[in-house]
């Protein structure tokens, strides 16, 4: 896989671009990540889902394989700090995978081993908890019940997981109570609604997992104020192909924090120049539109979403490159469109807005409009087979590709290689 394809619209190295979208899908990684947040909305770690292969059934083998590719993919083939910038990976663990100890390969600090809610607490499994405890790595119980682990094993546990679709809150309540003296901590997962979200940190719950920071949680009908707007007029600017230099000066010098960050980076070691820059042009010039293009779509978005949750604006980054990913197995010309579109499917929940007034202040073309809007089309099936994939709901995804007319494969190669993209980028935008 290559990563040297990093722009803010459809990269220009065709070529390198279309090596990573056409790996055999047997090849291909199905991993998606999922945001566990604290008490402060933080992003504590990312708990890690594996699709065994395209189409397959989760038999028990089949089950092994998912999970001991988890640890090898997410480690060695895309980079443990790629998939969860430097927070604690949640790796679930077949019964087999368990017993072999390959959880080892992992730092300890880096991992939470999970067993699976199917899995006995028999003295194989528990003399297995008891030496990766030893070594130093957190255990986790996914998809916990009452009364449906031994005592024993949950003596080695530092986190126990609870689905909040599966179990009653007064259920969820008592679990609480019980567990949360024993120094283990809670997680709800499933949290779609910022209420949920409320509810189960009332309930006891230190950590809650899942997607309900993508939903606005207050949808107001105020005008957008002037600075986010023109954050939002930046980014649609940055994603046409056809962005000039004079055009982006005019962008740039109206923005105060913009400006400055432009002529820091020419000032930077890395841009270090002998004589004065006098114009915002000159500096622009130097740096490159492509260079500008990228750093400049990590500020407006993070502009977009001051105040929000730091993970909003990342997941916006991921999505937008993979939807331009995706995109190109469709058709290579409207990769601008499908990166605009991802970066701005996330507006609602960064603004409080509905949708249709956010794109209503926004000079986006009609097809943009249409997608981001909920319309059928092209477009609206890639974004929509993006996020399904970035949520683990992998058939949903394969159907939307299959209406989008993209070939099976693409998607797991596009979201790793988005991952990896958005990971460099942001890390070139923090330090210019």
């Amino acid at each position: 896989m290559t990563v040297d394809c990093i722009s803010g619209a459809l990269p220009r190295n065709r070529r390198a671009c279309d090596m990573t979208l056409n790996l055999d899908p047997r090849d291909a990684i199905y991993l998606a990540r999922q945001p566990l947040f604290d008490r402060a909305d933080h992003v504590f770690g990312y708990a890690l889902r594996y699709r065994a292969a395209a189409g397959q059934a989760g038999d028990g083998a089949s089950e092994d394989v998912a999970s001991a590719r988890l640890l090898t993919d997410a480690f060695l083939v895309l980079g443990l700090d790629t998939v969860t910038l430097g927070r604690p990976a949640f790796f679930s663990l077949s019964r087999r995978v368990l017993l072999s100890c390959a959880g080892t390969m992992l730092p300890p600090q880096a991992a939470v081993l999970e067993l699976r809610e199917d899995m006995e607490g028999d003295t194989e499994v528990l003399e297995a908890c008891r030496t990766l405890h030893a070594l130093g790595y957190a255990l986790a119980l996914d998809d916990f019940a009452p009364d449906s682990v031994p005592d024993r094993l949950l003596a080695l546990v530092q986190y126990v997981r609870v689905d909040v679709r599966a179990v009653p809150r007064s259920a969820r309540v008592e679990i609480a109570k019980r567990l949360s003296p024993r120094g283990i901590r809670l997680i709800a997962a499933h949290v779609d609604t910022a209420d949920l979200a409320l509810a189960a940190r009332e309930d006891g719950y230190d950590l809650v997992q899942g997607f309900y920071f993508c939903r606005p949680s207050v949808l107001s009908s105020r005008t957008i104020p002037a600075r986010r707007l023109a954050y939002l007029q930046l980014l649609s600017a940055l994603a046409d192909p056809k962005l000039s230099i004079v055009r982006l000066e005019e962008l740039v010098k109206h923005d105060a924090s913009l400006t400055y960050r432009v002529l820091r980076c020419v000032n930077s070691a890395a841009f270090a120049v002998q004589r004065e820059i006098r114009s915002i042009r000159e500096a622009l010039v130097l740096l490159g539109l492509e260079q500008i293009r990228k750093w400049a779509s990590v500020w407006a978005i993070a502009g977009v979403n001051a105040g929000g949750p730091s993970e909003l604006a990342a997941l916006a980054l991921v999505r937008a490159r993979c939807c331009e990913l995706v995109g190109a197995a469709h058709s290579e010309a409207q990769g601008a469109e499908l990166f605009l579109l991802g970066l701005c499917s996330l507006l609602d929940a960064m603004l409080g807005q509905p949708l249709e007034r956010v794109a209503s202040q926004l000079p986006l073309c009609e097809t943009v409009r249409s997608a981001l809007l909920g319309r059928p089309g092209p477009l609206r099936s890639i974004l929509d087979a993006v996020v399904a994939y970035e949520r683990g709901e992998w058939e949903t995804a394969d159907e939307a590709l299959a209406r989008a007319g993209v070939p099976a494969g693409t998607l797991p190669v596009a979201y790793a290689d988005s991952l990896k993209w958005a990971r460099t980028l942001s890390q070139h935008a923090a330090a210019a």
